[in-house]
């Protein structure tokens, strides 16, 4: 089956009737997106160095021009960008001299408002979280990261960030990169793995969960974002798909008003009832395929408040299936939403990336920005090459960008 649709995909793009960029939308639709742009870099303070640069010709530079020029071809309104290095003047800057100046002919996109706080990524815990014996205290060590509240080579390291050409309410915005994964009832926490010192100190979210109040027209719409940690690099213990399960049910029990949460505020509670959201983030977990513990994605796209319906496609998803091969052969899901260009020999392409809005709000358009390879646009999204390997092997990122429209 997966077969069949992957051959009519292709059939359908060779008529011409799929582009590969994502289509304008109306005026008077909002778009929303989601962006793992892998703009973090090796060392502190050097994203900033670079985008304080664009002029230098590197492959560094090249990187952040091709993410911006996908950024300004799929114009969105509000985007989380994910993996962008915690540093407040980076994100000023990529604005500033990449965002807000023309890629190859692409449209400037100006956005007045952002908004960026710190991760937990690369945050020394005290603790041996990886249970080497050693309790590594040397940023930039691979076991620096792993005993880290979220692993990262540095403090900051694959943080996010939020813009938007609409205001942002931040008196009202939360964050929960403190909430500790113990206070989640009936988590997943392997108690048999982390000692009760360390259970008492983790933090559940590997980067942050944030509650972005966007200001539409004066209406709120919660733009509701994070980027939970990938299921694997662990033992049998299973702590990161633990770990990527709960960190996804936060926005399944978030939304539905529990009363457990505690912000980095002191604020306690859930979402209120009745406003509206967009959950957005690289999730780490596909449906149907891939690595993650049992069900987790599924929290959210079988929620009863959330429209999982409308699924972002594209046919540089079904098309790269196809020519990859590899583990893309056996999969069980539709090529088609695939948002994620992995390994082919495993896990393979993976639905990974969401943008799900509340129930009631009206979708108008969704899509994922993976051209087809005769799209002279799919140079931004690319094969593996060596090339690009001092970023990560992409002219972009190995994941795409994630659009929807809603109706004002």
């Amino acid at each position: 089956m997966r077969r069949l649709l992957v051959t009519a995909v292709l059939a359908t793009v060779a008529l011409g009737t799929l582009p590969g960029a994502a289509e304008a939308h109306k005026s008077r639709d909002l778009r929303v997106a989601t962006y793992n742009l892998s703009l973090n870099r090796p060392s502190q303070g050097l994203l900033r160095e670079h985008l304080a640069n664009p002029d230098v010709d590197d492959v560094y530079r090249r990187q952040a021009k091709n993410v911006a020029e996908v950024i300004q071809r799929a114009h969105p309104d509000v985007v989380l960008l994910n993996e962008f290095d915690y540093d407040p003047r980076a994100a000023e800057l990529f604005a500033k001299n990449f965002l807000g100046v023309s890629q190859n002919g692409a449209p400037a996109q100006r956005y007045p408002y952002r908004f960026v706080a710190p991760s937990n990524t690369g945050v020394p815990s005290g603790f041996d979280l990886n249970n080497n014996g050693v309790i590594d205290t040397t940023p930039g060590d691979q076991a620096y990261g792993d005993d880290s509240y979220g692993f990262g080579l540095f403090p900051g390291q694959y943080g996010m960030v939020v813009y938007s050409k609409y205001p942002i309410d931040r008196s009202a915005v939360r964050t929960f990169q403190q909430f500790r994964w113990k206070d989640m009832p009936g988590n997943l926490l392997p108690t048999d793995y982390y000692s009760a010192e360390e259970q008492a100190a983790l933090r559940l979210s590997s980067k942050s969960h944030w509650d972005v109040p966007v200001r539409v027209h004066g209406k709120t719409l919660h733009f509701l974002v994070s980027h939970p940690t990938p299921p694997t690099f662990d033992g049998p213990e299973d702590r990161n798909g633990r770990r990527n399960h709960d960190e996804i049910r936060f926005w399944a029990d978030y939304v539905a008003g529990a009363r457990y949460f505690y912000d980095d505020q002191g604020r306690r509670g859930g979402l209120k009832r009745g406003q509206d959201f967009v959950i957005a983030g690289d999730q780490n977990a596909d449906p149907l395929d891939g690595d993650s513990y049992e069900g987790a994605i599924n929290q959210l796209l079988e929620h009863p408040l959330i429209n999982s319906r409308t699924r972002p496609s594209s046919a540089g998803a079904a098309e790269a299936a196809a020519l990859q091969g590899g583990a893309n052969a056996t999969h069980e899901g539709d090529p088609r939403y695939d948002t994620a260009d992995f390994a082919d020999t495993a896990p393979g392409n993976l639905r990974a990336d969401y943008v799900l809005p509340r129930k009631g709000l009206k979708v108008t358009g969704a899509g994922v920005f993976w051209p087809v390879q005769s799209d002279p646009l799919s140079r931004l999204t690319g094969v593996y090459d060596p090339v690009w390997a001092p970023v990560n092997g992409f002219p972009t990122s190995d994941h795409r960008l994630v659009w929807l429209d809603l109706h004002k």
